[in-house]
């Protein structure tokens, strides 16, 4: 064998480290398939700084993989920078796979946002003949809840509020399967293992459970009733958006005599209620399930109520397996409004609501995963043929945003109204979710509490803090 042939099958090792949105979405199961695939040795695994690989082989298959890997990324990743490294070859390991997460260091500013479920999980979910058929908390690699709850990076089962529900044997097998949809996803739960419905009247007292919960809260919004649901990032309240009367009392009720109620919808609903162009379906059916401005068509059927002469609807599609259940359940839009009164941070736990939207909801949808931090429904509409985003939470918070010029650890107090609060760190900023307005104590609070968290979240101690000059503003 001459010496180059002989040198192309010495074998070599590299190492990677890809950072951006590289947790939550399938990263190390797509990795450890790709490299299986190629026969390399090596691992993969999560840490708070992104990804990190060490792949062993022949130099001509190294570069096949470091070529094929950012052009067949899962579908909600995003590479936001790979470094590579060649390091000396171990030459004692045997196959490919991935290790358990390292938790030290400073973790890099990208968590990954909640993602609305995916086509395949729909499928099951519609599906009378798989085990996950009609259950409310089903979702994969590729789908479910993330930001929301998740408590520490790197994102894995146990640093989320998923840790209470372990495992079942048939969804253990799932996670273990390299050739599962569900390979290390750190969401996996069925109706055996994972989190549960239960229906609760207005005064927290229990009622019914699963399909039953289900049943009797689509028969509730059916008879004008205004629903309380546990969703992805908070409470949302539910009500008929064809029932006029339900509006005007929900509109009594929550203190909002004006302003305009988001309608929950699926994509044929869309045609009769709103102009939907190209671009602004594209919003709509975007994993991050945001609420879109529409124009409104002159006969749209809902209630005057939903949005009192208004020329626009804030239309959005089901954020959850749940949310898909009741829509498809109960046929026609509903009115999906913030669980929370004016200017508040909505409410994220059974407690919290029971008192805060008393007199408010006639009846409790909830479920026992635990929310751990609120995250209202985002908020676009296309300007000039670009989206313009005017509320940042759900599905987009914490994404982070690029920065010309890198910067030393600056924390950023935010407006009054409407206040967001950042952290910037290096070539990147992050946002937290939409907050409410300053003025209100508990949106207040939650400013605070969030202004202690993200730091202790993204391991950066701010050096200097940004705030509003104004005297009469909270953040000063």
């Amino acid at each position: 064998m001459q010496a180059g042939a002989y040198q192309k099958h010495i074998p070599q090792r590299m190492r990677m480290l890809l950072q951006g949105r590289v947790q939550g979405v399938g990263m190390r199961p797509f990795v450890c398939r790709l490299a299986q695939e190629l026969g390399l040795n090596g691992w993969v695994n999560n840490t708070p700084q992104g990804v990190i690989i060490e792949a062993e082989g022949p130099a001509a298959t190294l570069a096949l993989f470091a070529g094929r890997l950012p052009q067949e990324l899962p579908p909600q990743a995003r590479l936001s920078a790979c470094t590579t490294t060649t390091i000396p070859a171990a030459g004692s390991e045997q196959g490919f796979h991935i290790q358990h997460s390292h938790t030290s260091g400073a973790p890099s500013l990208d968590a990954p946002p909640d993602l609305a479920a995916c086509p395949a999980c729909l499928s099951e979910l519609f599906d009378p003949g798989d085990r996950r058929h009609r259950y409310p908390f089903l979702s994969c690699s590729h789908c479910g809840p993330r930001y929301s709850i998740l408590r520490a990076l790197p994102f894995d089962r146990e640093r989320t509020s998923m840790a209470a529900f372990p495992l079942c044997a048939a969804c253990l097998a799932e996670y273990q399967n390299p050739a599962d949809r569900r390979f290390h996803a750190q969401t996996v739960c069925c109706p055996d293992c994972g989190p549960r419905l239960a229906l609760w009247d207005a005064d927290g007292h229990p009622q019914a459970s699963r399909e039953t919960a289900l049943a009797q809260a689509v028969a509730q919004l059916r008879a004008g009733r205004i629903l309380a649901l546990k969703g992805v990032g908070g409470f949302q309240l539910l009500a008929d958006a064809a029932n006029q009367a339900a509006l005007l009392e929900l509109r009594r009720r929550k203190h909002r005599p004006h302003k305009p109620f988001a309608v929950l919808v699926d994509v044929p609903m869309t045609r009769g209620l709103c102009h939907v162009d190209d671009d602004e379906m594209n919003l709509l059916v975007d994993p991050a399930a945001p609420i879109v401005l529409l124009r409104r068509l002159p006969q749209a059927g809902v209630a005057e109520a939903v949005a009192p002469a208004l020329p626009w609807l804030g239309l959005m599609l089901p954020a959850s397996p749940l949310h898909h259940l009741l829509l498809r359940d109960f046929g026609a839009p509903l009115v999906a409004t913030s669980g929370n009164l004016g200017g508040e941070p909505i409410a994220i736990d059974e407690q919290e609501a029971l008192t805060r939207l008393n007199g408010i909801a006639d009846g409790y949808l909830l479920h026992d995963r635990a929310i751990l931090r609120p995250l209202d429904d985002s908020l676009l509409r296309m300007a000039a043929r670009r989206p313009l985003l005017l509320r940042r939470a759900r599905g987009y918070a914490p994404s982070p945003i690029a920065l010309a010029e890198p910067l030393p650890p600056v924390l950023a107090v935010g407006g009054h109204l409407k206040n967001t609060v950042g952290l910037a760190h290096g070539r990147s900023a992050v946002l937290s979710q939409h907050l409410g307005d300053l003025d209100d104590a508990l949106s207040l609070s939650q400013c605070r509490d969030t202004l202690l968290e993200l730091p202790r979240f993204y391991g950066v101690q701010a050096r200097a803090v940004a705030c509003d000059a104004h005297p009469d503003y909270a953040g000063h």
